[in-house]
């Protein structure tokens, strides 16, 4: 990786680390007020989740370009190995729980499972929220022990064993782990997306006959482009993981480049959708990006008094 690779790479985490951190904080803060509400309580674990994924991240490949002889130790690669699957496993299961919570609000059910599953989902959101922590933590911590280093064989050159003599982790547990902590979720927020779009296609064909729209309706559309976005945003992402992880492209190649770059701007992504689907979010994010505006006017607008100083005249 050349110096000018290094420095764009920290110069773009840098960056969006600090919006990423910015836009989870809102969310996270204006929906912590209505906390017992279901909705409201998936974005404040996705934010959070995605709080401690960015900062992670970012001490991670901070450590790997800066001091990579101690990065790729044992105990330090396979530390930061967990610490970076714990939050992004939980994002994905956090994002199939709002998926899921979108769906079962707009979709309409004839099944009475599924029904009894809708009536009682502000009390279930707790308990999946749970369940989504318990399997991240489950399949995220046995990567301490899942990294290995290829021992070199001789007649090998100097720059191929100093490759395999870097920690990998081992295909036993990436393949179950990515099953469970990437593949399944993204199947089922696929799901979701389809059954929430094949609602709201028969429910605009029977508003096109009665020529009618309601508040419910732009809910129900601001909530499929949300889920939309996330099931793309979340697609990208895994792709290029998976192109990371499989050494696909070589680095600084552009291929290289544009994987990172997707890792890298996740978190603010998916914060950035989430933003842009819930008009109270939208709202506290225009109300904080204009109180630089507001402050300045201020200023200017302050009366200011003059004191004019009158000199005694002598008589």
């Amino acid at each position: 990786m050349t110096s000018v690779f290094v420095l764009a790479s920290m110069a773009i985490l840098g960056v969006t680390t600090i919006f990423g951190v910015f836009t989870n904080c809102v969310i996270v803060s204006v929906n912590l007020a209505d906390k017992a509400k279901g909705k409201s309580l998936i974005l404040v674990t996705l934010g959070l989740s995605n709080i401690i994924f960015q900062f992670v991240m970012t001490a991670n490949d901070f450590l790997s370009l800066l001091r990579s002889e101690l990065y790729y130790s044992d105990g330090v690669y396979a530390t930061f190995n967990a610490l970076l699957f714990l939050p992004i496993y939980a994002s994905f299961w956090f994002t199939v729980c709002l998926c899921v919570y979108y769906c079962l609000q707009i979709v309409i059910f004839t099944n009475p499972i599924l029904v009894r599953v809708k009536l009682g989902i502000p009390k279930l959101v707790p308990c999946f929220l749970v369940a989504a922590v318990l399997t991240s933590v489950a399949i995220s911590v046995p990567a301490i022990w899942s990294t290995y280093r290829e021992v070199p064989q001789g007649g090998i050159p100097i720059n191929q064993s100093l490759e395999s003599d870097i920690p990998k982790l081992s295909i036993t547990y990436l393949l179950p782990s990515n099953i469970i902590g990437c593949s399944i979720p993204l199947v089922l927020v696929g799901i979701s997306n389809g059954l929430i779009l094949k609602s709201l296609l028969s429910n605009s064909k029977t508003l096109e006959k009665s020529n009618a729209s309601s508040p419910r309706t732009d809910a129900r559309e601001r909530a499929a482009k949300t889920v939309g976005g996330l099931l793309v945003l979340y697609m990208s992402f895994y792709i290029s993981e998976i192109i990371m992880f499989v050494d696909l492209f070589p680095p600084s190649s552009l291929g290289f480049c544009i994987c990172l770059m997707v890792i890298y701007i996740y978190s603010p992504a998916q914060s950035v959708i989430l933003i842009l689907g819930s008009p109270r979010l939208k709202k506290a994010m225009q109300s904080l990006l204009q109180m630089p505006l507001c402050w300045n006017s201020k200023q200017e607008n302050t009366p200011r008094i003059l004191f004019i100083k009158l000199n005694a005249l002598d008589h």
